[in-house]
């Protein structure tokens, strides 16, 4: 073997993963041997030892989980290239993956995106949306597996690394209550205050809730965690529970149903949300296209039609 090949690399990291060649065969549906003869090939190339071989698998050696890094990097662009040529091939002449929080596709990503797509030049362009908390928004990120992303970043939020940002819009953390509810008279309130009643939360928000109440040396008492705010909104309004959440998204349900939206007075209860990638040199004319026009709807609120070519996929 003169040169790195994908397959070989392939291979390695989900020895790396798996930690064990055996499993990593059965992923790949080839014996072992073949995987430890191609590793082999792959030490005597760079001139390293890749893994190390333990009582009941293996692990990488420093210089393995350096290869390791680059091999991600270098698999993540090779599928990027695929799904590009891909597009091409079904007449998509650019296509766009974005990963972003529940938060900011409940509120306005949509509309935003749908904004893009109606604009004639970008007629040719699709653009696909996944659902994730943030720190997997910079995971994914970081790792290529899509172009943008749009999480939290602001005090509570999280730590973007290495990643190159724009900002992207912001919102506004509040109370959601039943109107017989003992709070349902307030017009703000400290989070400390709702630590005395039981909450409904999601995943999304169950983190910042923990982290705020550890800060105060408190306990927060879930009575349900849900996976969407549709669902917490239902629990509050069988006066269940009090629930956390953007009023962007709560407001108009609150109003259909005669829930008291009340104004959390943090200083992390107004949100500030990125849009982040890695290089901006290495995005595509459609994803730099897509960065541009999100960055510029961030001061714009309103709401128009879905386009038929966005796809969602919850994760």
């Amino acid at each position: 073997m003169r040169e790195l090949d994908l397959t070989t690399l392939r291979l390695f990291v989900s020895v790396c993963e798996l930690r064990n060649i055996a499993h990593a065969g059965e992923r790949a549906h080839i014996v072992g041997s073949a995987i430890s003869k191609r590793i082999a090939q792959l030490e005597q190339l760079v001139g390293s030892a890749l893994l190390v071989r333990k009582r009941h698998g293996v692990e990488p050696t420093p210089a393995g989980e350096t290869l390791l890094e680059h091999a991600r990097s270098m698999l993540a662009s090779a599928d990027r290239i695929k799904r590009d040529m891909a597009g091409y091939a079904s007449g998509v002449k650019g296509q766009v993956r974005v990963l972003a929080t529940a938060s900011a596709m409940a509120e306005s990503l949509a509309d935003d995106v749908t904004a893009f797509l109606q604009n004639p030049a970008h007629r040719n362009i699709r653009v696909d949306l996944e659902e994730r908390i943030s720190p997997e928004v910079v995971r994914g990120i970081s790792q290529g597996s899509a172009s943008l992303g749009i999480c939290w970043v602001d005090v509570l939020g999280v730590d973007l690394g290495t990643l190159h940002s724009r900002p992207y819009r912001c919102d506004h953390l509040a109370i959601v209550a039943h109107p017989d509810h003992p709070l349902a008279g307030e017009k703000s309130i400290r989070f400390e205050q709702t630590l005395e009643y039981e909450h409904v939360s999601l995943p999304v928000t169950s983190a910042v809730q923990q982290r705020a109440a550890v800060a105060l040396g408190r306990t927060l008492v879930y009575r349900v965690i849900v996976s969407s705010f549709q669902a917490a909104l239902r629990v509050v309004r069988a006066n269940l529970a009090i629930s956390l959440m953007p009023r962007e998204v709560a407001q108009s349900y609150a109003d259909m149903h005669g829930l008291c939206v009340i104004a959390l007075d943090e200083p992390w209860a107004e949100r500030r949300f990125a849009i982040c990638f890695r290089e901006e040199e290495t995005l595509s004319t459609a994803a730099r296209l897509l960065l541009d026009h999100l960055e510029m709807q961030s001061s714009i609120a309103e709401p128009t039609r879905m386009a038929s070519n966005v796809t969602y996929h919850h994760g």
